[in-house]
């Protein structure tokens, strides 16, 4: 009996691993505690950009908890059932995340548009900060939310106004939200 209890056990690790590996999910987040999840319905409409997930508070996901996709930030969970969770997505339009550029350090506010489900405005360039084409975003850690270093999209382009204040940068989200269908949601860390 011991015995098939431990193989059982092996083979649930193989599962997990299998699942991880399906998930693709990398070292990167390694040092996170995740909770793998499937979307079970997405409501990408004009204003209100939300997914509906298959884990809820029996699986230990609570309101507020990070989501992520292999490739980076999906946004945070705003409800919860037993079995599943809505998430507002990143690319929400009452979405705002603080982010730092990866190049120089300085700080941007990521948020959703109208526009494009792939796209986030970065607002809140300090004004003499140079902004990159190309360059990577993350998350900087700051306003209460998102655990700090998780990528978000790289600069596409840059308006530069009349005035400094004023001018903004299109971010192209790492996360295709369109193709996205599995999620990993962060319990903790470890």
């Amino acid at each position: 009996e011991l015995e098939q209890s431990l193989r059982e056990l092996e083979n649930i690790k193989t599962e997990n691993e299998t699942l991880k590996e399906y998930l693709g999910l990398t070292e990167k987040y390694g040092e996170y505690k995740t909770i793998p999840a499937y979307i079970i319905n997405k409501d990408i409409s004009n204003y209100s950009k939300t997914i509906v997930i298959n884990v809820g508070s029996k699986d230990g996901v609570q309101e507020n908890m990070t989501v992520i996709a292999d490739q980076g930030l999906v946004g945070h969970v705003i409800s919860v059932t037993d079995s599943t969770a809505k998430v507002q997505t990143i690319i929400d339009t009452s979405s705002s995340v603080s982010c730092m550029m990866s190049t120089n350090k300085d700080s941007i506010v990521c948020k959703g548009t109208l526009e494009d489900n792939s796209q986030l405005k970065g607002m809140y360039i300090p004004t003499d900060a140079d902004v990159i084409q190309g360059d990577s975003i993350e998350t900087s850690g700051l306003g209460g939310i998102y655990p700090k270093g998780i990528h978000v999209g790289t600069v596409k382009s840059v308006s530069n106004t009349s005035n400094m204040i004023d001018r903004y940068a299109v971010i192209e989200t790492a996360v295709d939200f369109n193709k996205l269908d599995t999620v990993l949601v962060i319990n903790s860390t470890t």
